[in-house]
């Protein structure tokens, strides 16, 4: 394998960004210096003072495969995903059959074994009654245990007080929880479906979806991971009001409790309903303007830890139904990146911020071997970013499966130019290589 050099870098890692050399070798960072001389036989990459960044590690996405394909596959969001510089991901046990048993979970690695684009690992899913099945799994190859407090997209909602006390008290596995109150969202869609039916209008779904029902449950499984020790991390927070859950006192590694915000949590607010629709419509919901600047404020000054998607593609005719049929998520994982150097640009968010929530807080939570960073030893997961390249979101250069995106026709001001997995250039200027080198992550525990 031809030894790779990238040159002229704006290198970012560990909170700082500086201008120097990486050299790759087989499948890792061989020397990140200020000059490192060519050899002969290295192919060399100018980054032409663009950012080198480690590629984002995605903690939360829905790839669809088995079971729902017809909305995406892991061989098609994986590709998209490497041409956004998102080189490794968590996929959710929502699929059908539900990966609720070891042999269903194996079944979906197997799968990414010969289709994945990126690296991969997959979730294991609690139900109501397969405690034995959850306390086999290897904490070394599965990176966490998921539990949905609140129905979602599948029929995954453990509800039974008693279970989840026996889940989090039997397994030292970090456990990642997805907390919305089913009593309260039950409660609230009765009173909004008396009043239109079916047909209720969009920008009541974070009324029905409410912050009550957010708080209610994070709180819960928060007073539940401290009353038995467990290592939470809780998904997609979405509300002002959960922020004064979390604390920012002490080092991440230190923390038994930690979070994640989305893009489109960042991104929109419920103002954007009456302009997108359902094409916007996730669990838990976009909510208010306040909302968004909590959320902001609690990412910036480490409350919230991790930066993620929930990238839940649906066709776009599924999304035209009916709110009450209309499906919850969207496909986001392309976009995540230069989505964040959008905020970068208006004065949100540091380079070295975006990094470290999304791929070095990641790679420290999960305790992922040898990814994240950019250090001598580490598998060489890279992205290249032009800061200031403009281009459009169009039916033309979206690659999801699903072909749509809540970000179409909108203008990005970065652009991901080369993305390297494991070593190997799969990603340079608007083009996939159909190379699919993706690897199953092993963790630290």
């Amino acid at each position: 394998m031809q030894p790779i050099l990238i040159k002229n870098a704006q290198i970012v890692n560990e909170g700082k960004i500086f201008k120097g050399d990486v050299l790759i070798e087989n499948e890792f960072i061989a020397d990140v210096a200020e000059n490192i001389i060519p050899q002969d036989n290295f192919q060399i990459i100018d980054a032409n003072g663009h950012y080198l960044i480690p590629g984002a590690i995605d903690d939360q996405v829905h790839f669809r495969e088995p079971g729902l394909t017809h909305k995406g596959n892991i061989a098609s969001e994986s590709r998209a995903a490497i041409a956004g510089g998102v080189t490794t991901f968590m996929e959710q046990p929502n699929t059908v059959p539900n990966a609720v048993t070891q042999e269903l979970l194996e079944q979906k690695f197997e799968i990414a074994s010969k289709t994945s684009y990126a690296n991969y690992s997959f979730m294991m899913g609690a139900t109501n009654d397969n405690l034995e099945e959850v306390l086999k799994t290897n904490p070394q190859n599965v990176a966490a245990i998921k539990i949905f407090l609140g129905s979602s997209t599948g029929n995954m909602l453990v509800d039974r007080e008693e279970v989840l006390e026996k889940i989090f008290s039997s397994t030292k596995m970090l456990i990642c929880t997805h907390c919305e109150d089913e009593t309260t969202i039950k409660n609230n869609l009765a009173i909004y479906k008396e009043k239109y039916g079916d047909d209720i209008p969009m920008n009541c779904h974070h009324l029905i979806r409410s912050d009550e029902a957010c708080y209610i449950s994070s709180s819960k499984a928060i007073e539940l991971a401290k009353k038995t020790g467990a290592r939470l991390h809780i998904f997609h927070l979405s509300t002002a009001k959960e922020m004064e859950l979390f604390r920012n006192d002490i080092p991440l590694e230190e923390k038994k409790i930690t979070a994640e915000v989305c893009v489109h949590h960042l991104w929109f607010t419920d103002k954007d309903y009456d302009t997108k629709g359902t094409l916007i419509k996730w669990n838990p919901a976009v909510k208010t303007q306040k909302d968004k600047e909590a959320l902001w404020e609690a990412l910036l000054d480490n409350r919230i830890d991790v930066i993620a998607t929930d990238h839940a593609p649906h066709t776009f005719e599924e999304k035209q139904n009916p709110y009450t049929s209309a499906p919850s998520g969207g496909p986001l994982v392309q976009h995540s990146v230069v989505a964040m150097f959008k905020a970068h640009k208006q004065g949100k968010i540091s380079v070295e911020k975006i990094v470290e929530k999304m791929a070095h807080n990641p790679a420290k939570l999960f305790q992922i071997d040898r990814r994240g960073f950019i250090k001598k030893g580490f598998y060489a997961d890279l992205a290249i970013v032009n800061p200031n390249s403009l281009w459009t979101v169009t039916k033309d250069n979206i690659l999801y499966h699903c072909g749509w995106s809540p970000f179409e026709d909108y203008t990005f001001n970065s652009k991901i130019t080369h993305t390297f997995v494991n070593g190997t250039l799969v990603y340079e200027n608007n083009q996939v290589k159909d190379i699919r080198n993706g690897k199953r992550l092993i963790f630290n525990r």
